[in-house]
């Protein structure tokens, strides 16, 4: 070694990490042209770990506290290296610090909705919406398979990977579920559960450890929503005749915010009681009904002259509401 090399060689004589930021998983201590002594002091601090790194094996793994640097503190590089116990000279290594802080409110959501086999429903696609949290568990692990000799290696840099993971655990978790899918929706807490099992196994196998797994939101696409709420309607209402009263009175409604469609309340009304009826009728073994009884019309009618006296003013809006909603007990 020359004179110009001792006098440009810096030496390290103090190794520690303070974090600058949110979001870093991995540090790389500057070691160009600069070499450790022997002696120096490794701080690790809370939340943190340090792992010795040398030609890309990894060496001595070091939790929270204050080192001094020898060959006794350092057996796995020592040995790495052919140290012996009289070693003095000052060496080169990369080190790497690593967070263990639990990285918090990290989102995720099915970018498409997930085919599931309902147990009541068959085939449906739902979409789901949460957050989670994780933390560094295995440091070897995630340096070997992520986060490499980088410099700096960052949440954002692991986010579309651990997504991917998600989905996919997710998705092979859904796609054989026997939960029905209105008792996913219904008791949110215990989905989170069930799904935090598989996930958390995708993430161990890059050395972390998912914290916490929460489900906040599970839908259906908007044109499975409709038919899921009309079959809901209908085995609500139980049979064929109320399900077409249903709907009748449910247009009823819909005329009355809409000034222009009062025309066709009562043709629409009566043909949907005359169908209600009919089907009902067959269904029943009994003749079908020549018309509609007289006792409807009457209150078809009343409504229509409500919604006139409505239109110009004349009735308020909750008056009318009232009022319609004591006539159609009399067709129920």
């Amino acid at each position: 070694m020359g004179i110009f090399d001792l006098i440009t060689k810096q030496f390290i004589d103090v190794i520690d990490w303070t974090e600058s930021g949110d979001g870093v998983l991995a540090y790389r201590y500057p070691m160009q042209d600069r070499e450790i002594q022997n002696g120096g002091r490794l701080t690790v601090r809370d939340s943190q770990l340090a792992l010795f790194v040398n030609e890309g094996k990894t060496a001595d793994l070091f939790e929270p506290g204050l080192y001094t640097l020898t060959t006794r503190t350092l057996p796995v590089l020592t040995s790495l290296r052919n140290w012996d116990k009289l070693f003095a000279s000052p060496f080169k290594s990369d080190v790497y610090f690593f967070s263990t802080r639990e990285q918090l409110d990290q989102k995720w959501g099915t970018p498409n909705p997930v085919t599931i086999r309902d147990k009541e429903y068959g085939p449906i696609r739902i979409r789901a919406f949460g957050a989670y949290s994780y933390r560094l568990n295995d440091v070897r692990l995630f340096y070997q398979k992520v986060s490499g000799t980088r410099e700096l290696y960052t949440v954002d840099d692991v986010d579309g990977q651990l997504l991917a993971m998600i989905m996919t655990a997710m998705a092979s978790f859904l796609g054989a579920s026997p939960v029905a899918f209105v008792d996913m929706a219904a008791n949110q807490t215990a989905f989170s559960e069930t799904l935090k099992e598989p996930v958390g196994k995708a993430l161990a196998a890059y050395g972390l450890q998912l914290e916490t797994f929460m489900v906040q939101s599970v839908s259906l696409p908007e044109e499975l929503q409709e038919r899921f709420d009309r079959a809901a309607s209908m085995r609500i209402v139980g049979d064929v005749g109320k399900y077409a009263q249903y709907e009748t009175a449910d247009s009823i409604s819909t005329a009355a915010a809409n000034p222009s469609g009062a025309a066709g309340v009562g043709a629409g009304l009566g043909a949907g009681m005359a169908i209600g009826q009919t089907m009902a009728a067959n269904l029943a073994g009994a003749p079908r009904p020549s018309a509609a009884p007289a006792e409807v019309a009457d209150p078809v009618k009343a409504i229509e002259q409500l919604h006139d006296l409505l239109v110009k003013g004349i009735l308020t809006q909750a008056e009318f509401d009232a009022k319609k909603a004591e006539l159609l007990q009399r067709i129920r």
